[in-house]
């Protein structure tokens, strides 16, 4: 055949042979250039293996990986050295939204509940709703609790927060006793009420409430809502179960609590959810009096378990009767 006429067609022997040369050394790269683990993987059509020489965070050969007190093996081995989390900063403030930093929080609020309570002596907790308004017969009747307990000299411990525990609070103060509020971190800013002489903030709902039951030799319950069933049925758990011992739960108006008092007989009695010896942990009363005089002897039992009379911060003996 003869050489086409074609202008962009010809080609001049040289140029031939640069290209030629080109073709001819890339596929003599891509060729030669293949690891033996490529070469075996198209003859046998398996994938190759990644290169030993390519840099990875891998566990080590036998597949087992100590990290502090873990051993982790297989797909759990493949983490990324702890000393390089640590100073392989990613972005600004990063850790302080970790888990490790929470837990240092959470330790600080107990190393500072502990530190500011442990020489409170005896106290009552007293539990009761935020909205109750001033001057309605409930937050009379926490005023007139809180003054009672204080001169019975027990502390008087609450939410630090308004309603029925400004209301606690402030009869404290007025009973020249201790006034303490154990406030929490919500959506809607409550602050601490104007009556608490002592408050403590937390981030921590557990937190909160060991200082609720570590501290307090017993529970006093005004009506309330969510807040004050979840403390009241928390209380119930942790003296049904022995966590705690010689702690009376007194509740404050029978025609508030009777309904449930009624609903736990009727159904959860009645169905076997509960023990009928497990009424015995509530007491409810409707005299103010009638409830300090249970908590100061429950708080009596509570210091002295194996009997005996026991004085209360005023001097005046704590009953052991049940």
């Amino acid at each position: 055949m003869g050489m086409s006429t074609d202008p962009q067609q010809q080609e001049s022997p040289a140029a031939a042979g640069k290209t030629a040369g080109k073709t001819a050394g890339k596929t003599a790269g891509k060729t030669g250039g293949k690891t033996a683990g490529e070469k075996t993987a198209e003859a046998t059509g398996k994938p190759a293996a990644k290169s030993s020489g390519e840099p990875r965070d891998a566990p080590p050969a036998a597949g087992i990986r100590h990290k502090g007190p873990l051993e982790l093996r297989r797909k759990a081995a493949k983490v990324t050295m702890s000393d390089r989390t640590l100073l392989d900063t990613k972005g600004p403030g990063q850790f302080v939204h970790t888990d490790p930093w929470r837990v240092l929080r959470i330790q600080s609020e107990f190393v500072e509940g502990f530190g500011a309570l442990a020489d409170l002596g005896p106290a009552v907790s007293v539990f009761g709703s935020a909205r109750t308004l001033p001057g309605s017969p409930n937050y009379e009747l926490a005023v007139d609790v809180g003054r009672q307990l204080a001169e019975a000299g027990l502390a008087v411990i609450t939410g630090g927060g308004p309603g029925s525990m400004e209301a606690a609070n402030k009869g404290a103060v007025q009973g020249n006793g201790v006034s303490v509020g154990l406030g929490i971190e919500l959506p809607f800013e409550q602050g601490m009420n104007q009556w608490v002489d002592l408050g403590i903030n937390f981030r921590y709902f557990f937190a909160r409430k060991t200082m609720f039951v570590k501290y307090a030799q017993g529970f006093i319950v005004l009506p309330g809502g969510l807040g004050t069933l979840d403390e009241l049925f928390e209380a119930m758990v942790l003296v049904q179960t022995r966590k705690v011992t010689s702690f009376p739960i007194v509740l404050i108006g029978t025609a508030f609590w009777s309904p449930m008092v009624e609903w736990i007989q009727t159904t959860l009695v009645a169905e076997g959810m509960m023990s009928e010896e497990d009424l015995d942990l509530l007491q409810v009363v409707d005299d103010p009096a009638l409830a300090v005089e249970l908590v100061v002897e429950g708080a009596a039992r509570h210091r002295n378990p194996n009997g005996g009379n026991v004085s209360t911060g005023n001097g005046r003996p704590g009953g052991t009767s049940g």
